[in-house]
């Protein structure tokens, strides 16, 4: 994998790197750049008032230039410089996975763009959102360590086996969206299957709740009073539309609490609601108060059935600090509601300080694991607080019969293999001959046909998690969706609208004549009649020159009768009158 000289794309894990895709510069059309043209000047002219103050100079920090779509190893020759990174993937990824990318400080850009007809707002993720939203707002110190330890934060965060099927959901309609040839009852379809999932969500997971916080911050927030607001969130950063339409009185302006938690949002519709906060500061400090009601911090019951919810792998941590890795599935409870029992189906392995104990991988623990949780009887500390030399003062020794009972009446029996041993912290033992009993319903939990029961060692659960402890090692499998990005095909009559697009931006830069504009024009308005962005970026050139007057007037009446005879494009084309006589210089080049 490319890791463009960047050190923080050097450091991701092989886990991550299965989403990155390569950009493939040279597959963005002449169209493509002018629409990335068009939205960077109508942001930088509308932003620079409105927008939070860092963002101008972060456009140049992030390496991005308001003339063309960036590359990678650009953006990534800037970030770098500020201790970020960047890749790129196809479209949405399961939050879990993009949080994490943010932990490692690597921004994750949707390798494509929107189309023309989409060219104010796409639901689905792009090069503009993802670059132009997110990236020159990590030039200020504070907003960074917010996005990254919400990365953090986001990582650990328990999801329910219903938040992917919504993911797929929202994935798959706006993949639709995107498409320029899409059956619109096949959107209807998508949609109404969003609009289900959304309503069956049951109570929201951690990542869901996560997700809204997110949302309301990082894609659609505001920053200063409610009465003067600036925008920070990328959603609005790179959305023409909204980020006008967003300050409007209608567009309610609440305070960033942590009751922010409470609104849900609909990526498909502009937000009836936004957030302010005050400043950085508090963004961090309502995710520590979320993140403190969170299982990584909590454990115990709770986490445990957050776990066996979630069906996918999970990570249980013991006091001791061993990791339990694996699809939990059951937990016996004492009759104060505490866990005593916790058994995973399938593959499992242990873990310390998110590092594999050698031979207890997968490939050991094929068929599960299951051990108890708790304290001995009648021991005068915690069995974990034991050196390995110590433990034959209370009858365990190796190679030696073991029973040992529990407080919550599991029976362990069975003669000792070994015991290891981490960073003075008792964490396994290791049994042949070995039977396990809860003496309560007198259920065998253990065999000893079954082969050597590894017991974990600690009184309580402190800690559950997403995913593996120790991912790589693990190789846990992604949730990589098997829905792909459509791309389009282009007609000959589409290739040649690219080919008049490419020589305007000749003609622009000097690198073809002037002259040849005239017969563009004459083309444009007989055979690209559906075109107006093309014609704009030729009155653009003729009248800044001016040279041809006659045509350029001409074209200004073409563009204003299709602005009036075109609602969809009213907008669009007096917004690019108004930069045709109000010009933006270039950020970088």
């Amino acid at each position: 994998m490319n890791d463009f000289n960047n050190k923080q794309v050097a450091n991701l894990p092989q886990h991550l790197r299965q989403y990155i895709i390569d950009q493939h510069y040279e597959k963005y059309t002449p169209v493509d750049h002018a629409i990335w043209r068009y939205v960077m000047r109508q942001n930088y002219s509308f932003l620079k008032d409105v927008a939070f103050y860092p963002y101008i100079p972060g456009l140049k920090k992030a390496g991005l230039s308001i003339e063309k779509i960036p590359s990678l190893q650009e953006m990534n020759d800037a970030l770098g410089k500020i201790g970020w990174g960047a890749v790129t993937v196809d479209g949405f990824i399961p939050p879990a996975a993009f949080m994490e990318f943010q932990a490692y400080k690597v921004l994750v850009i949707a390798a494509d763009i929107r189309q023309i007809d989409h060219i104010e707002y796409t639901p689905a993720p792009d090069i503009i959102h993802e670059s132009a939203g997110h990236a020159p707002i990590i030039g200020e110190p504070r907003y960074a360590d917010y996005l990254s330890y919400f990365g953090y934060i986001g990582s650990k965060a328990m999801f329910s086996s219903k938040d992917f099927e919504l993911y797929e959901a929202i994935r798959q309609l706006s993949i639709l969206k995107e498409m320029p040839d899409a059956d619109p009852a096949e959107i209807a379809l998508a949609e109404k299957d969003l609009e289900y999932k959304q309503n069956n969500l049951g109570d929201p997971s951690e990542m869901a709740l996560l997700s809204r916080l997110h949302w309301w911050t990082v894609e659609y927030g505001l920053i200063g009073t409610l009465e003067n607001p600036k925008i920070y969130g990328a959603g609005l950063l790179s959305s023409i539309g909204e980020s006008a339409s967003c300050m409007q009185p209608d567009v309610v302006k609440l305070p960033y609490t942590i009751d922010t938690l409470n609104y849900s949002y609909d990526i498909t519709k502009p937000q009836p609601q936004l957030f302010v906060t005050q400043d950085f500061e508090n963004l961090i400090n309502v995710l520590e108060e979320f993140a403190n009601t969170m299982s990584f911090r909590v454990g115990g019951t709770r986490g445990l059935m957050k776990a066996i919810e979630c069906r996918n792998t999970c990570t249980a941590v013991y006091n001791s600090g061993l990791q339990v890795t694996g699809v939990f599935d059951d937990v016996i409870l004492n009759s104060d509601n505490e866990p005593v029992y916790i058994k995973t189906k399938g593959p499992a392995a242990l873990c310390f300080n998110n590092k594999q104990l050698e031979g207890h991988g997968k490939e050991y623990h094929k068929e599960g694991f299951s051990s108890p949780v708790g304290r001995l009887k009648k021991t005068p500390i915690p069995l974990e607080d034991f050196l390995i030399n110590d433990l034959k003062n209370i009858g365990i020794e190796l190679g030696e019969p073991v029973k040992l009972e529990f407080e919550s009446g599991i029976l362990v029996e069975g003669t000792l293999k070994s015991a290891t041993q981490e960073d003075q912290k008792l964490v396994l033992l290791s049994f042949v001959n070995c039977k396990v009993t809860d003496s309560n319903t007198g259920t065998v939990l253990f065999d000893p046909t079954w082969g050597v029961y590894d017991m974990a060692i600690g009184e309580k659960i402190v800690s559950v998690f997403c995913g593996a402890a120790d991912k790589d090692s693990y190789d846990q499998i992604a949730l990589v969706s098997h829905t792909k990005t459509q791309h389009v095909h282009y007609t000959d009559e589409t290739l040649q609208l690219h080919e008049f697009y490419r020589l305007v931006r000749n003609v622009r830069e000097a690198r073809a004549d002037q002259s040849l504009l005239p017969a563009v024009w004459n083309s444009l308005k007989t055979n690209h009649q559906n075109d107006w962005l093309c014609a704009m970026e030729i009155l653009e050139i003729i009248e800044h020159t001016e040279s041809n007057p006659e045509i350029a007037e001409e074209i200004r009446l073409y563009l204003t009768n299709k602005a009036n005879s075109e609602r969809k494009l009213t907008k669009l084309i007096q917004d690019g009158f108004k930069l045709i006589a109000n010009p933006v210089i270039d950020l970088v080049h």
